[in-house]
């Protein structure tokens, strides 16, 4: 069977907050739960892995045929898997319902991928979130081809990264490119300015 490398796009958690992540949910979170689908809120946190791809599009497609009402995406993550990152910015796209995107915290890398997932006039953020865009990277191994074969693949999703940010936001596919090459930081008024945030809100009655 051939594996297929895993490409991350994340800035690094230490292992406590990791282990903290991978923790399984407790009897008292079941009723969290039931409150927030009542509440047409989808929660994702933490770094975008397989696992929480998958939570979050059944989330996603369970609330689509509950109600046609907006679904709220609250998003504070660091990155992660780049792949599960796609699944859950496709999906907000698969489904006939409108979304709202509200970023926390920080929205980074495959984090932000999400965040740009909906039109700019649903992207909104609290007032101390931070966002970050770079460029994806992946430990490449193995024999010298298959090495040559995984770099061109990150240049490739490197490049359609970049298009889809310099979409979202109307920034010129070179700028895009030229931000991401380092790690590119931006407070609420500068990812504004930016063209990625549409408002920033400080109650749910800001949503309105």
């Amino acid at each position: 069977m051939i594996k297929t490398p895993k490409t991350y796009w994340y800035t690094r958690l230490d292992d406590e907050e990791e282990e903290d992540e991978e923790k399984t949910k407790t009897p008292q979170s079941v009723p969290v739960d039931k409150h927030l689908f009542d509440a047409r809120t989808v929660l994702i946190t933490g770094s975008i892995t397989q696992e929480l791809g998958r939570d979050v599009t059944a989330r996603l497609l369970a609330l689509s045929q509950v109600s046609k009402d907006p679904i709220n995406v609250i998003v504070c993550s660091p990155g992660g898997h780049v792949e599960s990152g796609d699944m859950i910015h496709d999906m907000i796209g698969f489904i006939d319902v409108p979304v709202n995107m509200i970023g926390v915290g920080w929205v980074a890398s495959a984090g932000a991928l999400i965040y740009v997932s909906v039109p700019k006039e649903r992207r909104f953020c609290l007032p101390n979130t931070r966002f970050l865009l770079h460029q994806p990277s992946g430990g490449a191994g193995g024999p010298a081809t298959d090495i040559e074969i995984q770099a061109r693949e990150i240049i490739k999703m490197r490049d359609r990264l970049n298009q889809i940010f310099a979409d979202a936001t109307g920034q010129p596919l070179e700028r895009i490119a030229k931000d991401t090459d380092r790690d590119f930081w931006m407070g609420p008024e500068e990812a504004i300015a930016y063209g990625l945030v549409n408002k920033i809100i400080k109650t749910t009655g800001d949503l309105a």
